[in-house]
C-alpha cells in the first residue's frame, strides 16, 4: 500500500491538466476498491471457517454429553431394576428432544450462513463491477 501511495503521489505531481487528473482519480479508485473487497472477502472467509470449526467442536461435545447421559441412565437402571424404567424413559425422551432441537438449530444456522455467503458474494461482485464501470467511463469520454 505504501508503494502504491508513493506511485500515486508521483503520478499526481506529473498531472498537466484537469482531464488527466480525472483519469488518474478513476484509475486510483478501482485498485483501492478491489483491494478493500479482497480484504473483506478474506475476513469473511476466516470468520466462516472459524464458525464451522466451532460448530464441529460443539457437535462433538454435545454428542459426548448425550453418551454420558445414556450411560448414567443405564447405570441407574442396573442399580434399581424395575423401578427406574420410567426415569430411564424420561431421560431418553429428553435426550431425543434435545437432539431434535439441536439438529433444527444447526440446520437453521447453516442456512443462514449459506444465505450470508451468497449475499457477500453478490455484493462483492456488484461493487467490483460498479467500480470497473466508473473507471471505464472517463476513458470512454476521452476516446469520443
Amino acid at each position: 500500500m505504501l508503494e502504491d501511495s508513493v506511485a500515486n503521489a508521483k503520478a499526481l505531481l506529473a498531472v498537466k491538466d484537469l482531464q488527466e487528473l480525472m483519469s488518474l482519480q478513476s484509475a486510483f479508485a478501482q485498485p483501492i476498491v478491489e483491494k478493500a473487497v479482497a480484504y473483506s472477502r478474506n475476513v469473511y472467509e476466516i470468520s466462516a471457517q472459524t464458525q464451522e470449526e466451532m460448530s464441529k467442536v460443539f457437535e462433538a461435545q454435545f454428542a459426548e454429553l448425550n453418551k454420558q447421559r445414556c450411560r448414567s441412565a443405564r447405570q441407574g437402571r442396573q442399580v434399581r431394576p424395575g423401578r427406574s424404567d420410567v426415569a430411564v424413559a424420561a431421560v431418553k425422551s429428553a435426550i431425543a428432544a434435545a437432539n431434535s432441537a439441536y439438529d433444527s438449530m444447526n440446520k437453521a444456522a447453516k442456512q443462514v450462513a449459506e444465505i450470508a455467503e451468497a449475499n457477500v458474494a453478490a455484493a462483492t461482485s456488484a461493487t467490483v463491477k460498479a467500480v470497473g464501470a466508473a473507471a471505464a467511463a472517463p476513458k470512454a469520454k476521452k476516446v469520443a
